[in-house]
């Protein structure tokens, strides 16, 4: 029988661990709501924030790095995620959904999380690269 931990590796094949706290990244593309004549590439990713730490952590900021198919690289800063800035309790976790779109068939995406713990000790946790891949016509 498959452990849970498992079937999340299964499930959110791109991982980082900073300072307790594990990032876990599900990537998917979405044909309907993508249209390659018009050079237009959509893709939904699924971001499982865990914190394995002893203290709460909360989430203040994102910074993402998105490298097109021909190596253009696009900085996306902002506060917070989809409008939070989630509080994880020790053990607990926080789940959203966003999306990317490109207009290329393929890139990639990392980034890092600004996080404050209940000390007030401001820290980044790593996001995890992972591809955008359209699947082949």
């Amino acid at each position: 029988m498959a452990s849970s931990s498992d079937a999340l590796a299964v499930l959110f094949p791109n991982v980082a661990v900073t300072r307790d706290i594990k990032v876990r990244v599900a990537v998917s593309y979405l044909a309907e709501q993508s249209n390659p004549q018009l050079d237009r590439w959509f893709w939904s990713y699924h971001i499982r924030i865990e914190n394995c730490s002893d203290l709460s952590v909360q989430l203040l900021s994102r910074s993402w790095s998105i490298v097109d198919g021909r190596g253009a690289i696009h900085e996306v800063h902002g506060e917070g995620v989809v409008g939070e800035t989630p509080l994880i309790a020790p053990g607990g976790s926080f789940d959203y959904v966003s999306g990317c779109p490109l207009d290329t068939a393929g890139g990639s995406m990392s980034g890092t999380y600004r996080m404050v713990d209940e000390d007030g000790s401001i820290f980044d946790v790593d996001i995890p690269r992972f591809a955008l891949v359209a699947p082949s016509a």
